[in-house]
Formats: C-alpha cells, structure tokens, sequence
C-alpha cells in the first residue's frame, strides 16, 4: 500500500480528539507498521523536558532498549541537534548508528516541531536495504505535522507526551 493513501485514516486517527495524544499516536504507529510492508518499527521520541536526551514514547514493533536517547547519539539524537530530516538508506555505514536489531537495515528519521521547536521526531526502522523515498519524506512530514497541530490547538504541555 502506498503511504498517501494512509493519510485520510491518519487524519481521522489524529483529529478524534475524544483520545488521549497518546493513544492516537500509538493507533498511528500500529497503522504505518501494519500497512506499510517496510516500516518494522515505527515511533515516536520526545524531548525529556529540559535535559538534553529523547524520550521513547508510543511505537510498535519489537521492543527496544533504546528508551533514552541522548541529544548527538545516533541517527535519533542526531536529528534532534541538527533539526533536519535524515534518511539513511544503510545503517551499517552510520559510525554514530545505534543498533536496535540485528534485522535493521534502514531508518528515516523526521523531526517534529511545534511553534517552531523540535519537540520530537517520528522514527522508522526497516528490514528492506535503502527502501525510503522522498514520498516517505513527505509522508511523514505530513504525519508530523498533523500531530504538531493538534498539539498547539490542544495547548498540550510537551511533558505530557512522554
């Protein structure tokens, strides 16, 4: 299934404001990772109030270890010093790549920003070498900022995202 043709569901998952933020991010992880075939993990990572790390928030796909990430570490905490996408189309060329499954082959990163501050990032890992396209840039773009706008109509505290 294409990405785009998600984004009616997408838009209908993150507008119910009868849920929590949290849960509706959790429904939209479950759905990109069920439907999209090379997206196998899929989540979101928070700024940790004022320190300088993220925070994982709703995914899915396997657990990880990787539930702290500190700001310059990894392709994560990378972007969220640089505040700019990042696609890497083969993990193992990273030197700064943080290994969550012997089974990754890929990750784009996007950050998300709110009034103009990267508050987080979605992230996607996938088994598939070099799958990600600019159509997923802007998929997942898209994604991020419908979440930044529910979260300035609904004046929610970035500290309840976590």
């Amino acid at each position: 299934m294409k990405a785009d043709a998600l984004k009616p569901e997408i838009n209908s998952i993150i507008h119910n404001d009868s849920k929590s933020l949290d849960t509706r991010l959790q429904e939209i992880c479950t759905l990109l990772q069920k439907e999209v075939p090379y997206y196998n993990w899929v989540g979101f990572y928070f700024k940790n109030g004022d320190k300088h790390e993220l925070k994982l928030g709703p995914y899915a796909g396997a657990p990880t270890d990787h539930t702290i990430i500190p700001f310059g570490k990894g392709i994560c905490g990378q972007v969220a010093v640089s505040n700019e996408n990042f696609v890497v189309p083969d993990v193992k060329a990273q030197d700064n790549y943080i290994a969550c499954s012997i089974d990754v082959k890929a990750e784009i990163v996007i950050p998300l920003f709110v009034n103009g501050e990267n508050i987080g990032q979605i992230d996607i890992d996938s088994h598939t070498p070099d799958p990600f396209t600019s159509e997923d840039v802007s998929f997942l773009e898209f994604i991020n900022g419908q979440v930044a706008e529910v979260i300035e109509k609904e004046e929610l505290n970035f500290s309840s995202l976590i």
